[in-house]
């Protein structure tokens, strides 16, 4: 029976093969993007294993009844493999990987020296860097002196020197960078193409982030791009529009680790069950370049944004009113909270509460008490890995623009709000999406549906 799904697969799947060296250019060299190469420089030497990465350790069901299978998803879709990756990154501070690595502190000394050699080898390119945009951070590695519009112009001669230096066939372009400060969406500066290029051209600014001129160079130069930060950057129209000239995927916005991995696969439970919702508070203490970043109120708040987002697209007022509709003075929702301190002895290990007050049989209120003491780089490194090579598949395969499937990873993930669609947050919805996708690419049929 194997052999039948193997042919099937040839016949149907146009996935063009993995073949040469996958580059990865990060943008930001800080807690996550090193425990990220450093995690994968040690998995192809045998020396860890890449635990939490989807990619790497999950099998998905294809056939039914008795010709089903479990297989990995290498053997499902072509995936660049470890072997393959070479990196590459930009950031504010010149030091190379190994320096930021030793300086995160989120991994020990003893594992990190394993690989030393290569991590040296990963020095920082001078980033396109607005101060304006993260005021908490003060590197001098930055390109100086630029419009925006030139600043697109270096990246993508940074891609193209990249590309030729390290001899790779395909690169993907990953922010693991600070979050930027909130920049509203501007039909007129980010609803078309040519607007948000002439916008670019005028230097503008205001209504142009860095970011935006990260995502902008990789697309131009066939790379797909991944936003890991809940900023303003590839959610616009006009990228939208970028992706589709240049058949580049995109996909974003905000890496999914702790508490909101927690909201997302909790909330459901809540629904399933039928249980009303008066009110969720969720608190975090994070001492990272991140938390620092973030103590700023500009930049807080495009991380709110983002976490606020998740939990109104599960428990809708307008499906149950006297389940969600209840909390607030309007009494037309539940009380949703979200907050996020800045505590420097903390480090890397954030800590996320959540107060959960719910009510059931003759509205009888219980609490639920949720407190995840995770390591926020350690659950955002399979995440990079996975979102890379997953990105990089749906290039090959010929997808482009918003990978929605790609929403199992993310925070808040990228949706058309101009045509009133709204994400899809329930993780397991989600992962109904992800593992339909993979069948697709692999040629076989995506049997499973979201109710």
């Amino acid at each position: 029976m194997q052999k039948i799904f193997k042919e099937i697969k040839m016949q149907q799947s146009n996935v063009k093969p993995a073949s040469g060296k996958l580059g990865i250019l990060v943008v930001g060299c800080g807690a996550v993007s090193t425990t990220f190469m450093t995690g994968v420089l040690l998995a192809r030497k045998g020396l860890g294993k890449p635990v939490g990465s989807f990619t790497q350790y999950d099998k998905i069901r294809i056939g039914r009844g008795a010709d089903k299978q479990y297989l990995p998803v290498g053997e499902i879709v072509p995936l660049a493999g470890l072997n393959d990756i070479v990196f590459g990154c930009w950031d504010v501070y010149p030091q190379n990987a190994y320096q930021a690595a030793m300086y995160a502190e989120v991994l020990k000394e003893k594992d990190i020296n394993q690989v030393r050699d290569e991590l040296e080898q990963i020095v920082p390119m001078a980033a396109a860097f607005d101060k304006n945009y993260a005021k908490r951070l003060d590197g001098d590695n930055v390109k100086k002196g630029l419009t925006r519009w030139e600043m697109a112009e270096a990246l993508r001669e940074d891609i193209r020197c990249f590309k030729e230096e390290k001899q790779v066939d395909r690169v993907v372009v990953l922010w693991a960078a600070s979050t930027e400060i909130y920049v509203p969406v501007n039909e007129q500066v980010h609803g078309r193409l040519e607007d948000l290029e002439a916008a670019m051209k005028a230097d503008d600014k205001e209504h142009i982030a860095p970011s935006m001129c990260y995502a902008y160079a990789a697309l131009s130069e066939g790379a797909p791009f991944i936003m890991g930060a809940p900023n303003t950057t590839v959610d616009i129209p006009a990228m939208w529009q970028l992706a589709e000239k240049t058949k580049m995927p995109i996909a974003g916005k905000d890496f999914k680790t702790g508490q909101t991995l927690v909201k997302s696969g909790f909330a459901p439970i809540i629904g399933v069950r039928s249980l009303g919702l008066s009110g969720w508070f969720s608190t975090n203490i994070l001492g990272n370049r991140d938390g620092l970043v973030l103590d700023e109120p500009a930049n807080f708040r495009t991380k709110e944004v983002s976490k606020l987002s998740t939990l109104e697209t599960i428990l809708k007022p307008d499906w149950q009113p006297d389940l969600y509709g209840h909390g607030n003075d309007e009494d037309t929702q539940y009380y949703h909270k979200v907050r996020i301190n800045y505590y420097p002895p903390r480090n890397d290990n954030k800590e996320g509460w959540d107060n959960i007050d719910i009510f059931g049989w003759l509205g009888y209120p219980m609490q639920i008490k949720i407190n995840f003491l995770c390591r926020d780089s350690i659950l955002a490194a399979p995440l990079c890995l996975d979102l890379c090579l997953l990105s990089d598949l749906a290039a090959r395969a010929g997808r482009y623009g918003i990978q929605r499937f790609l929403s199992f990873f993310l925070k808040s993930p990228m949706h058309d709000y101009t045509q009133g669609e709204e994400p899809v947050n329930n993780l397991y919805q989600q992962y109904t999406m992800l593992k339909n996708a993979i069948r697709e690419m692999g040629g076989y049929e995506a049997d499973e549906e979201i109710d």
